[in-house]
Order: structure tokens, then C-alpha cells, then sequence
């Protein structure tokens, strides 16, 4: 039976919070739980959950096309792997789209195209380091007014008018700031590595925004611009704060930095989705590493904040408090989801941040007090020339890592004897990584190796793709992929920095099949009232090139799973899955409780967009970006007969 947005509304007022949606956090007149998807990841907790239960067990298996749109007329280029998430609101559908992030407003019954505002951006989208449709915008609504705010690939912060997609003269500069004025530059580079591919997150009539860089494996400096987080008013555009994620002299954190490190070093930006707390009034930044990601000898020390959880005041972007999850980053283990928020059914009021390396680090959201003990724990040094090691790392106690960490013999792939064997001998040209922080070596090291075989890859663990977390039970569900990575080093003849990624290093095979056993994409449960692990499944079916690989002949192989990171919806009754950029075009729905397969719908094309679901006019919808091979990307959203 179907939620109505109406009885919802009651609901919620009759009950005062509602638990699925508190109503500090529908701050855009609507919410999930009036049936709407307002926020990127659904509300501003990062929740991914709607309580709409119309498309259920009972009838998933009837699910129907209700409409396709194309992405294949938008942008100078097609875009075959598109990860957007389209908002929704009052029977509208907002979404980017196209090589040149274009915004478009689409009827959301039909899929009918309402409006359509291009940047023509010209060179300086040439320039730009973060190109493409990205991950979405996002929308504000004070009564009948409302705005939708994007970030173009050129960096510039827009706010159109959500019913004509017009440019709001009133904000900024007839509509739009220029994101690359203000910013901290690298010292002696005259390039402005600078943008964004991820929506802005507004709150309280405040717009923040959160930069990224280009991928820092082989910096060509290691100086770099800086990733500071802005703020503005949503209605004028006027410059409210800048939280300086590397501090300047005289400011806290500073003394983590030492010679000339916080002064040349860049990046330490906020490329992730953000959260919030309206009634705290904390936004939840999850900062990423600084510049280089395998190699920090030019900016030795902690370097706060970089890698790090931070609750700044949404008003004055002062701290409010932080947790530094790796000290050092030389893992480019930097931030990747929306710290998620809850009000959990014991009673605890929490903020959760999934990690590349596998970890769900759990705090009160108001003091940043550890909700389990956090353990600074002694890790390995390494011995790369001119490298500053952190000598330990936080280990959370609870919960346990939702994948695998660190490489032994006891990991590798062993389906059968011989792939055991070959595998054993596929690692002899490099050193395990014993401990999960073991550091990055040299490609030609003294010991004749090549590199360090690590396990969680650069690529998580869990990724931007986040987490989904059920208000009503305090689950956690956590999508995440296990790929082995080789950390090694080498000079880069182009650049200034001493060492960088090296180039030709690959992680080996044993048979043609992964190092690693399986399996290779997970879904994980965690009841997050106790922090203990509920129940574990691979993410699909075992692909064709494991399945029929000649060495496994006759073999009982298990459910591997794929080398991908699932997009997750929860709903009031089902946890709906994909198999995310990489996987195939299966979407499942599970059961809740034990993670078992209720229904699979074999989709035109894999999910790459994170599915969103929303309900108008008395009919529950469910939609998503999908990517079929060879073919530009589309929308498809799917509802009952």
C-alpha cells in the first residue's frame, strides 16, 4: 500500500520526528518521507533510504518501464559511463547531463523535457580537470521560490530558477560565481588544477562547496592549488566563509606541517558529497589527501586536515571538531562518501564515514567523541628515500572491516592447487603488504622487488558510492570491492618530485584469474546499534570470464561477485542493488534482513547512476542512470503496472 505524500506528512506530524526522515533534515519543504528524493543522497543525513513501500515483495517482479531519456544529444561528445543521480521534487526530475554537465528539468511521470540551461563554457572548460555530467546539483525552496545550484566543469557555482532554468539575476554575477577567484595557488604553477563533479551542499540558506584536483598518482609538482571549502548565501551569492583544509601559519593544525610543507602543498580538498545537521548547524566535510598520493616526503608531519572528518558551523565555517583518519595519506585512502547521520533506534545520535580502506569510523555527531574506542596503533615504516612515516595509525575497534586489508599467502586465490601454486609464484617479484597501512616501496628496490601487493586498492573499499543506512533499524549497508593494488614508486623525469606512482608495475594474475580469492564485490550489513556484522553477499552472479576460464574445468566455483562497487536504495521494505561502473546490467532487489535475492530486473544497460526512488500521483517510482555497452549512457525509471 502506498505512502501517500499526504498521510506521510501526518505521519510525521503526529509522531514529531519521524524516524526515517527528522524533520530537520527536509529543509527543502519536502522530504523523502512526502515521497520526494530532494538531496543527492536523498536527505541531507546521506541516508539513501525513502519510506515509500508500494513497490514491494509482494509486486517487485512486476516493475515496467515507465520511461527512458537519452543522454545522446547533449554535449559536444557522448558520454558512455554517466553517474549522475537526478533530484526529484513535486513530480519534477532535475538532473545534469551531457559532456558539458547541461542542466535540464524532465516531467518525472513521463519524462517529458521542461527546460534546459547549457554553460558554454568554451576554454575553460578545455582546461578543466573534472569534465562530464558529473554526480548531480542540488536545489533550495523557501515557499513558492526555488533555486537549482550546480558546479559547471569550469567552476563556476549557478543558481537557475528551478521552474524556467533561468539564471537568478539576484545571485552572484547575473546568476553565477566564479569559483577559481579567491583561491590559495601553488606556488610556481600557473595551471589552475581546480573543479568539481560532485552537486554543492546547501543548508540553512547556505551553499558549500567542496573542490577536487586531478587524480595526484604523478604530480608534476609538488606544489598544488589548495582544496579550501566556501560557503554563500543561497539567495545573494555572497562570500559567508573559506575553511582552510591546510591551515595557514598561526592557525590550528599548523604544527602537523613541517619545513615548508602546508605553505607548497595543494589539493586536501572536499571532492566527496557532503552531509549536514540543520538543527546542530554542523556540515560534516570529508576531506580528501594532499598532493602527491603515493609520495609525501615534501610535506612531512600528521598534515591536518587532510584525510580527515570535520564539523565546521554551516554559519561561520568555524571548526567544530575533527578526527584525522590517516595521518600522513600516502595511500590516497583520502574520503570518498558523505559522512552518513543518524538517529539510531538505541538511542545514539551519529555520524559514520565509510573508507577506502574498509573501516566505518563512528562518532557523536555533535562532539565527535568515538562512539567504540578508536587505537593508535604502531605501523610499518618504509624505505623509500626521503619519506616521513607516521609511526602509527587509528584502528577502529568496532565495527570490523566490511573488506578485506592487507595481503598474506592466506589471500591469494586458491579455487584450485594449481592457481595456488601460480599464484604463489606471480608474487615473488614483490613484498605483502602485512599490515594494511604497509607503505608504498620502490619499483627497484634493493631487495630486487618491484612494489608492495596491498589489498584495499586506491579505488576502495568502499567509494563514492557511499553507504545506505535504514533510520528504522540502525542497519548499515555497505557496497565495496576487493582489488589487490601494487604500491610502488619510481622517479617521474617530468616532474620535480622526487617519487611518484611508477609506470609498468601491474598486479599480477595466476591463471588469468585475480590474485586474490574471491570474492570480488561485496555487500555488507552492520547493525550500527552494536556495531556487529549482520550478513555479507557478493555483489552478482560469478562473470563469464571467471566462470569459464579453462582452469577452472569442472570446478564448484562460488558466487564471486564482480570487480565493482554496488549502488544502493533502501526502501521501507527492500534493499535494492546494482552492479555499479564495471558491472553488468542486473538489478536486484534483496531482502533486508538476510541480504536474500527477492527479484532480479535485467536492466537496457549497467547502473553507473546511484538509484533513486520517489512517488507521484499515487505511483512509486524507481530510477537510475544506466550505461550499456558501447551506447550512451540514459536514464530508465521503472514503476508497477
Amino acid at each position: 500500500m502506498i505512502r501517500s505524500k499526504y498521510s506521510l506528512k501526518m505521519l510525521a506530524l503526529s509522531a514529531g520526528i519521524l524516524a526515517a526522515a527528522p524533520s530537520a533534515w527536509a529543509q527543502h519543504g519536502t522530504s523523502v518521507a512526502e515521497g520526494d528524493w530532494p538531496d543527492y543522497n536523498g536527505n541531507m543525513a546521506a541516508q539513501r533510504y525513502s519510506p515509500l513501500d508500494q513497490i514491494n515483495a509482494d509486486n517487485v517482479d512486476d516493475l515496467q518501464l515507465a520511461f527512458e531519456f537519452d543522454t545522446r544529444h547533449f554535449g559536444s561528445q557522448q558520454e558512455f559511463t554517466a553517474t549522475f543521480t537526478p533530484l526529484e521534487v513535486d513530480g519534477v526530475l532535475y538532473t545534469t547531463i551531457g559532456a558539458q554537465r547541461d542542466v535540464i528539468a524532465l516531467d518525472a511521470t513521463t519524462g517529458q523535457q521542461l527546460w534546459q540551461w547549457r554553460a558554454q563554457e568554451g576554454e575553460r572548460f578545455d582546461n578543466a580537470p573534472r569534465k562530464g555530467s558529473g554526480r548531480g546539483l542540488a536545489i533550495w525552496r523557501d515557499g513558492d521560490e526555488a533555486r537549482i545550484l550546480v558546479i559547471t566543469p569550469g567552476f563556476y557555482l549557478v543558481s537557475l530558477d528551478a521552474k524556467t532554468g533561468l539564471p537568478d539575476p539576484e545571485f552572484g554575477d547575473n546568476g553565477r560565481i566564479d569559483m577559481q577567484q579567491g583561491l590559495r595557488l601553488g606556488i610556481g604553477r600557473d595551471d589552475l588544477d581546480i573543479g568539481s563533479s560532485m552537486p554543492p551542499f546547501v543548508m540553512n540558506d547556505v551553499v558549500v562547496v567542496g573542490p577536487a584536483m586531478a587524480v595526484s598518482m604523478r604530480p608534476p609538482s609538488a606544489s598544488n592549488v589548495k582544496g579550501d571549502v566556501r560557503a554563500y548565501d543561497v539567495r545573494t551569492g555572497e562570500h559567508i566563509w573559506t575553511f582552510q583544509t591546510i591551515p595557514s601559519p598561526g592557525d590550528f593544525g599548523y604544527d602537523t606541517w613541517t619545513a615548508e610543507g602546508a605553505e607548497i602543498t595543494g589539493n586536501a580538498g572536499v571532492w566527496a558529497p557532503m552531509s549536514g545537521d540543520p538543527e546542530l548547524g554542523m556540515v560534516y566535510l570529508p576531506v580528501e589527501s594532499a598532493t602527491g598520493d603515493r609520495f609525501g616526503g615534501d610535506r612531512p608531519g600528521d598534515n591536518l586536515f587532510s584525510t580527515s572528518l570535520v564539523a565546521v558551523d554551516v554559519e561561520t565555517g568555524e571548526r567544530q571538531w575533527h578526527y584525522q583518519i590517516i595521518h600522513h595519506d600516502i595511500w590516497d585512502w583520502d574520503n570518498p562518501a558523505a559522512p552518513i547521520l543518524a538517529d539510531l533506534p538505541n538511542g545514539r545520535k551519529v555520524v559514520m564515514q565509510v573508507t577506502k580502506q574498509a573501516f566505518v569510523y563512528t562518532f557523536d555527531r555533535e562532539t565527535g567523541e568515538p562512539i567504540w574506542e578508536i587505537e593508535e596503533l604502531p605501523v610499518p615504516e618504509g624505505d623509500v628515500p626521503g619519506e616521513w612515516y607516521s609511526p602509527t595509525q587509528p584502528f577502529p575497534t568496532k565495527p570490523a572491516p566490511f573488506d578485506r586489508q592487507g595481503v598474506s599467502e592466506d589471500d591469494l586465490n586458491d579455487l584450485t592447487p594449481e592457481i595456488k601454486d601460480a599464484a604463489l609464484e606471480a608474487i615473488k617479484p614483490f613484498r605483502l603488504a602485512d599490515n594494511l597501512f604497509s607503505p608504498p616501496s620502490l619499483k627497484n628496490a634493493e631487495d630486487g622487488t618491484q612494489g608492495t601487493l596491498a589489498l584495499p586498492s586506491a579505488t576502495g573499499g568502499a567509494n563514492w558510492e557511499g553507504a545506505a543506512l535504514d533510520p528504522e533499524t540502525g542497519m548499515l549497508y555497505v557496497p565495496s570491492r576487493t582489488v589487490a593494488t601494487v604500491l610502488s614508486v619510481d622517479k617521474d623525469q617530468r616532474s620535480s618530485v622526487d617519487f611518484s606512482m611508477a609506470l609498468g608495475v601491474r598486479v599480477p594474475r595466476a591463471m588469468g584469474l585475480p590474485i586474490i580469492k574471491p570474492p570480488y564485490g561485496r555487500i555488507t550489513a552492520i547493525d550500527m546499534n552494536d556495531g556487529e556484522h549482520e550478513w555479507m553477499m557478493a555483489n552478482a552472479d560469478t562473470p563469464d570470464w571467471i566462470a569459464n576460464n579453462p582452469a577452472l574445468e569442472g570446478v564448484d566455483v562460488p558466487r564471486t561477485g564482480v570487480e565493482t562497487r554496488s549502488g544502493l536504495l533502501l526502501t521501507k521494505t527492500l534493499l535494492f542493488a546494482g552492479e555499479g561502473v564495471g558491472g553488468g546490467p542486473m538489478f536486484r532487489a534483496h531482502d533486508k534482513e538476510t541480504g536474500e535475492i527477492v527479484h532480479e530486473l535485467e536492466l537496457p544497460g549497467t547502473q553507473t547512476g546511484q538509484p533513486f526512488t520517489y512517488e507521484h500521483d499515487g505511483k512509486q517510482y524507481i530510477g537510475m542512470v544506466v550505461s550499456p555497452q558501447g551506447q550512451p549512457a540514459k536514464l530508465v525509471v521503472y514503476t508497477l503496472p
